[in-house]
């Protein structure tokens, strides 16, 4: 008998929600590398995955997006406008591309569910987003937040964070890369998988052995201290008591960490290690769907009653930041344009619905604002946001 109908759809008829992988890396890890990798093993697979690129200052991706920021953001506008560099245009491309995030999950819903009029489609399994190398402007901006949060209230989704393997072969290097995952991690509330990269350059046998045998790493960190590595006064031999104690403390606070999280070992380059990649997507959507969705369909209910006080206040704040008001446009920011030749494409054109879309988009974005700062005071078991709110109202 055919299997496919079994695995794309859940035991009850309903067809299968792809599963959402967030890329995110520090700037040289081979993020981008990695992304073409297995965006090319699903298409070997048959199984092309929806691509999404949410990097406003890349000039050139090695794979094709069917969403791309830079369609409707121009970042180069932006800086004019706002008089902004780099860093600061990137994250203000991302607050406005936040304000279109409906229509982004209108398009991916759609390729998710079968197409009557093309039935030789097969709806999409894999949606890959690559982010901003500059990490931080993604992992700890309200956009960030807002749009991860986005995808997980409607898909399964899972965090891969990408390590620079030859790079973190120092006990030090290695242990900030470790406390990075932690904090990334407990920011998100998101299922996660540690890639260790670029391992045709250098074997990752090493990491996956100091995450689980805690002797070994002290073992290779008193071999550092002894070599002076951590600095310390010629001839002494045992480098900075600091820290060497530091690092100790930490890989013992980390050791509950490691028992719960995924690694992997691959090479973007050659290939090797994507099947083990895929595998443990598939067990981490299985996780968050397990473990994750309860979680988020409790912070959504918790939240109906408290989501209109800040909304016009916060809104204010974000646009006074942005040096626009509420009823600014820009020449920077345009619709979402998918490039795919079977959607329907978003029309820039429609003027006759531009007030609405407008006052549709201001309200968004004050909600979407306001559940990313109530997510950045309040207590981290009380955490969630009101755009689980609007796309529990748009079923």
């Amino acid at each position: 008998m055919d299997s496919t109908p079994a695995t794309a759809t859940s035991p009850e008829g309903q067809t299968e929600k792809p599963v959402v992988v967030v890329c995110v890396g520090m700037a040289g890890s081979g993020k981008t590398t990695f992304m073409q990798r297995i965006n090319a093993h699903l298409h070997a697979e048959k199984e092309p995955p929806y691509v999404i690129n949410l990097d406003p200052g890349v000039t050139h991706t090695p794979y094709a997006s069917n969403i791309d920021i830079r369609d409707s953001i121009n970042y180069k506008k932006v800086m004019e406008e706002y008089k902004l560099g780099p860093n600061g245009a990137i994250m203000t491309s991302l607050n406005l591309f936040t304000t279109k995030v409906d229509q982004v999950l209108t398009l991916l819903e759609k390729r998710a569910a079968p197409d009557p009029e093309h039935p030789a489609r097969k709806p999409i399994k894999h949606i890959l987003v690559d982010t901003p190398g500059q990490i931080e402007v993604f992992v700890w901006s309200a956009s960030g937040n807002i749009l991860l949060e986005s995808l997980a209230s409607s898909f399964p989704t899972v965090i891969a964070y990408v390590i620079d393997t030859p790079r973190s072969r120092s006990t030090s290097t290695f242990m900030s890369n470790m406390l990075y995952a932690c904090s990334i991690l407990y920011k998100m509330r998101l299922p996660m998988i540690v890639v260790f990269n670029k391992t045709d350059v250098a074997d990752a046998s090493f990491a996956k052995e100091w995450m689980t045998d805690w002797e070994a790493f002290q073992e290779a960190l008193d071999k550092e201290q002894n070599n002076n590595a951590f600095g310390g006064q010629e001839g002494e031999g045992s480098g900075s008591g600091y820290m060497g104690s530091l690092l100790n403390s930490m890989s013992i606070m980390l050791e509950e960490f490691y028992n719960h999280l995924s690694v992997v070992s691959v090479s973007s380059l050659q290939g090797t290690g994507i099947d083990d990649f895929f595998q443990a997507v598939k067990e981490k959507a299985d996780e968050f769907k397990r473990d994750y969705q309860p979680e988020l369909d409790r912070r959504r209910a918790a939240r109906e009653e408290n989501r209109e006080k800040e909304r016009q206040k916060e809104l204010e704040k974000m646009m006074k930041g942005m040096a626009m008001d509420t009823t600014a446009s820009t020449s920077a920011v345009g619709d979402i344009k998918p490039e795919d030749d079977d959607m329907e494409v978003l029309s820039p054109d429609e003027e006759s619905d531009d007030e609405m879309d407008d006052e549709q988009d201001r309200e968004g974005l004050q909600a979407r604002y306001e559940a990313a700062t109530l997510h950045q005071e309040e207590s981290t078991t009380a955490e969630a946001s009101f755009v689980k709110y609007l796309h529990s109202q748009r079923g």
